[in-house]
């Protein structure tokens, strides 16, 4: 993937002026793809003689423990004091993995404390808003660790990346692809991995690490949500999901348990689109994913103020649960007349 040669020589210039107070910031929630890409990416910039502090707004998933690093992460939730401290004195801001500053949540509001620093955006989902002094937008992209990886590869080599920045970025490309099986997937991305592989990644590692490292209460959850939950409607083109958080206490939940659920009615074979509901204390986070042409971006932004790609997205509702699900189930009629489930 050619990534505009102006952009990454204005990134670059900035990079060598002089020696900076960076922070990285990524989204509510933070997954693989924004947990790799903003570790590798800072690990970059402390090369390059930067100040580098990592930021997300609340805690990662238990099965990420491992990957290097971590613990450098600022959590905002734990640590807001230092965290909006980091923001205020930083030159430069990197927001990695969103493409809006809502997505940053309780973050939002401290980003607002600094209007001095420059703001770059490194991601790879549709619609960027505006206020970045540059973009590196790349809906084309399979993640956002990939994206990174061009960057490096094209602004100073790939000779820079380390076994440790390869493990980071390996881990936010294949959990943003499903292990390599979703859209996207280019000869770049392969060849991209193959030099992860000559810095000495063990891929059987990495994925046990990310992949098999769930508590029994998540393997009880998943089959009580499977089994008492999943709902079928539109004649079995459509599923959904939804968990209370009397029933997520009942399994013993912990950050990042409904992982990959949404995902697992599109194994049915007349799926084409499925949603999952998690109530929170004070919303519902909706999880949308389809496959082949239906757009859940498009249905996500016109009924819950949400986004992100075509076959993937995710929106919120502040109604109850049981009206929120009503709310989907029409919504789907009307896609579906609309001709969104083809």
């Amino acid at each position: 993937m050619e990534l505009q040669r102006a952009h990454i020589e204005q990134l670059h210039s900035w990079l060598t002026e002089r020696p900076m107070k960076i922070v990285t910031v990524s989204h509510t929630n933070p997954d693989g793809d924004a947990i790799g890409s903003s570790l590798a990416w800072a690990q970059v910039l402390r090369g390059m003689g930067h100040s580098v502090i990592s930021i997300v707004p609340n805690r990662h998933p238990y099965f990420l423990n491992w990957m290097p690093h971590i613990k450098e992460l600022v959590i905002f939730k734990q640590a807001a004091e230092q965290a909006r401290e980091a923001i205020r004195e930083a030159d430069m801001i990197f927001c990695l993995d969103f493409n809006a500053l809502s997505r940053l949540e309780i973050l939002s509001d401290a980003l607002a404390e600094n209007n001095h620093a420059r703001r770059i955006l490194i991601d790879h989902h549709l619609s960027p808003e505006a206020g970045f002094d540059l973009l590196f937008s790349y809906p084309d992209s399979s993640s956002t660790s990939f994206l990174v990886y061009e960057i490096i590869e094209q602004m100073l080599g790939v000779e820079v990346i380390t076994k440790e920045m390869a493990e980071l970025l390996y881990v936010g490309m294949m959990t943003d692809t499903g292990n390599f099986a979703f859209s996207h997937l280019s000869p770049e991305l392969f060849r991209a991995v193959a030099v992860l592989l000559e810095r000495g990644i063990v891929i059987p590692d990495i994925y046990n690490n990310v992949y098999n490292a769930y508590t029994a209460g998540r393997a009880r959850l998943f089959g009580y949500a499977i089994n008492r939950k999943m709902e079928l409607i539109h004649n079995g083109k459509v599923a959904y999901m939804s968990l209370k958080e009397s029933e997520m206490r009942r399994f013993c939940f912990q950050q990042g348990d409904s992982e990959g659920f949404v995902n697992y009615p599109l194994t049915i074979k007349k799926v084409k689109m499925s949603a999952m509901f998690i109530e929170q204390h004070d919303f519902i986070r909706i999880s949308l994913r389809s496959r082949g042409l239906v757009d859940v971006n498009l249905f996500a932004r016109k009924y819950f103020n949400g986004g992100g790609h075509k076959n993937a997205a995710g929106g919120k509702s502040f109604d109850t649960i049981e009206r929120t699900i009503e709310r989907y189930i029409e919504a789907v009629e009307e896609f579906a007349t609309e001709g969104g489930l083809g």
